[in-house]
């Protein structure tokens, strides 16, 4: 019965707490452990470090956002890993560099604990839904041990191949994403400095077939200038500019990616709290200015 087993969270933001909020309906139980002492919805316990929710679970949940966090959490007396038993499962669902997830894989495997690297592609509204999409990488026997968990918050697991497969797959899709983002918010620009009437731009954009049903969430967003975070500006710019080094180190050119990451570098500094689409915002801006 899965209402005997408890999944513990390392991080508790808007991201995992909706995550366990699915799992809970699922019948699980859930403890959490938040780094910046923020988070909680009131029906999940916190624990006061990493190590006592990895004392009380079997599978351990990280949800952090960038390598600092995940060392924090995971190393050291009061990291996750100091908790974890010989045979508990650890599921890393942070988007963190592929150098992160190798570390992190191997300081598992020296206490005898399964890491499968799982980042999720979708937002908060496809976390709240159940229906994201899990990116995981590790050994076939580890992943289908993780699969209840998985059909748990997502709709889709993908199995990108070994360990830290799933860490890298996930940077592929979010510079992509980014790339699309920044292409859409230059051309609505472009748009409204040459005297396209502003509705019937935004309208426009939401009926054609070459923008992405992400994208024309994030543009009827901005029509409305709502960029209240789904995935803030400044998690964003962190995955690209992780991209970034990740292809520099494969010597990838990537000179639109890396313009890309410039631009989401603008978004951040102007926002970095506000959704990601606050770049389309600050396009408009920087025309409105000029007219």
């Amino acid at each position: 019965m899965t209402s005997q087993q408890t999944i513990g969270f390392i991080g508790f933001g808007a991201m995992a707490c909706r995550m366990a909020d699915n799992l809970k309906k699922a019948g699980y139980a859930a403890v959490a452990y938040t780094p910046s002492g923020k988070g909680g919805d009131g029906s999940t316990p916190f624990l006061p470090s990493a190590a006592e929710v990895a004392r009380k679970a079997t599978i351990v949940v990280v949800c952090v956002p960038d390598d600092e966090a995940l060392a924090a959490s995971m190393y050291g007396a009061e990291g996750a890993l100091a908790g974890m038993k010989e045979g508990d499962l650890l599921l890393n669902t942070s988007s963190v560099s592929p150098e992160a997830s190798a570390e992190l894989l191997k300081a598992g495997q020296a206490k005898g604990v399964s890491v499968i690297d799982c980042p999720v592609s979708g937002s908060t509204p496809e976390a709240e839904s159940g229906n994201l999409v899990i990116l995981a990488g590790g050994d076939t026997a580890a992943i289908a041990r993780a699969k209840p968990i998985f059909d748990c918050i997502g709709k889709t697991t993908v199995h990108a191949g070994p360990a830290g497969s799933g860490t890298r797959l996930k940077l592929v899709i979010n510079g992509i994403m980014g790339a699309g983002l920044a292409a859409v918010a230059e051309a609505i620009a472009y748009g409204l400095a040459s005297g396209l009437d502003r509705s019937t731009l935004f309208d426009a954009l939401d009926e054609v077939a070459v923008i992405s049903p992400h994208h024309k969430r994030k543009i009827r967003a901005a029509k409305a200038g709502d960029f209240s975070p789904q995935f803030p500006s400044r998690l964003m710019q962190k995955d690209m500019r992780l991209l970034m080094d990740a292809a520099a180190r494969q010597a990838v050119p990537a000179p639109t990616l890396a313009a890309v990451t410039q631009q989401l570098s603008l978004a951040r500094r102007a926002a970095e709290d506000a959704d990601y689409s606050v770049l389309i915002g600050v396009m408009e801006k920087i025309v409105a200015n000029d007219a």
